[in-house]
């Protein structure tokens, strides 16, 4: 039985760590079951593929990728095929890839996308009416440019049929473990990432780091005018009526506008923007979570441990844990 093709496709400036990060996985799969010789278990072998008419990839880094071939030249069965990021500036609709994508879907194995690699997919129509992810600050152009694909950017990775797709970067390396415990079984997987120093199941999701609200794109709005006094008022009852009043609008208008310019009411606005603060609150300073929690206006303990799994999907204590700054917190 001979091993797997795993092809990786690296696009035109993309980080490195889209193609290193499952490349690896793959490779020390392949050490550990090179240590563990049982039938039918022969491991993966590796190929690189340019998508465009050069076989030298660019990376963000500076790092060149030499690809042996480009994806027309394939000829071969392909397991596993993985769109390792993606480049909008070079592969624009149209762009010859998209076509063969669709061309050779049907014979894959299955087809993964990594960070916003599903972009590819969709070009190619192969998302349409599936369930997808992607990086978590590009959900919401995704679900606009593609409407027939349902959008869930909590999750690292995910599955539906033969086709997955994962979110930032460092997710690619979370599919390939999940990928090859698929293949070879949880030892296998286990012992390749204890090689690799890594968690075989990283814990929490996306919404880790995500942030709730892109304040940078509401400078012109109501919201983006009101944010500096919010944030000063935090710990106030901020009910509608209070920001209302502080722009000298009827409650009626303000709320109509507000919605239309953000795309969320001024209710769901002040509680995101509490749980973006509380957020820095617990990664820079030495305040207790009840203190945060009266500080950022959340109520107490219970509240805010609620509120913030709702948005983060993670406790505020696990949080600090996973994101705290200080160098004396991790001696």
């Amino acid at each position: 039985m001979s091993k797997k093709l795993v092809v990786i496709i690296p696009m035109p400036g993309i980080f490195l760590l889209d193609v290193a990060g499952p490349a690896d996985v793959f490779s020390a799969a392949n050490r550990v079951l090179e240590d563990q010789p049982e039938a039918g278990r022969e491991g993966y072998e590796l190929l690189l593929a340019s998508p465009i008419d050069t076989k030298k990839i660019l990376t963000k880094s500076g790092v060149k990728i030499e690809c042996p071939v480009l994806v027309s030249e394939i000829n071969r069965p392909i397991d596993t095929l993985i769109v390792a990021g993606f480049s909008r500036m070079e592969l624009k609709s149209g762009h010859p890839f998209f076509s063969w994508l669709k061309k050779s879907y049907p014979s894959l194995g299955r087809i993964c996308s990594v960070c916003i690699g599903t972009y590819a997919l969709a070009e190619a129509g192969i998302l349409d009416g599936k369930s997808a992810t992607t990086h978590w600050e590009y959900s919401q152009d995704f679900q606009e440019r593609f409407p027939a694909i349902k959008v869930d950017t909590n999750p690292f990775y995910t599955c539906d049929g033969n086709v997955y797709t994962s979110g930032g970067v460092s997710s690619g390396i979370d599919l390939a473990l999940a990928l090859v415990e698929e293949d070879y079984g949880r030892d296998v997987a286990l012992n390749a990432a204890r090689k690799l120093v890594l968690l075989l199941k990283r814990p929490g999701y996306q919404s880790q780091f995500s942030t709730l609200l892109q304040v940078h794109r509401l400078e012109n709005s109501i919201a983006g005018k009101l944010h500096p006094w919010l944030v000063r008022h935090l710990s106030d009852d901020l009910n509608i009526e209070v920001l209302a009043e502080h722009v000298n609008m009827s409650v009626r208008n303000f709320t109509r506008v507000f919605l239309k310019e953000t795309g969320l009411t001024p209710a769901k606005f002040v509680e995101k923007l509490r749980i973006e603060i509380a957020r820095k609150y617990l990664e820079d300073s030495d305040l207790g979570v009840d203190q945060i929690a009266e500080k950022c206006g959340l109520g107490g303990l219970v509240s805010m441990r609620r509120t913030f799994m709702r948005h983060m999907m993670v406790s505020p204590s696990d949080y600090r844990r996973s994101f705290r700054t200080s160098l004396h917190d991790i001696a």
